[in-house]
């Protein structure tokens, strides 16, 4: 996980993880998977630096700003 992400996203990540090990999902990526899950959803909710909220959606429905 990168530096300054919340604990809350950080328990998120660790549940993800070990929920996948569980289930055998993902076998030896598990770590990996989990990290781009969280980061996505960290995007989403505009919790980075580099995009604001919402900024992919836009670019993907073509409303973005021009």
């Amino acid at each position: 996980m990168p530096r300054g992400v919340s604990p809350k996203r950080e328990k998120e990540y660790e549940k993800i993880v070990g929920k996948m090990k569980k289930e055998g999902r993902y076998k030896g990526r598990e770590k990996e998977v989990a990290a781009r899950i969280v980061n996505k959803q960290r995007r989403e909710a505009g919790e980075t630096k580099d995009s604001p909220k919402g900024a992919r959606s836009k670019r993907r429905t073509g409303k973005a700003k021009k």
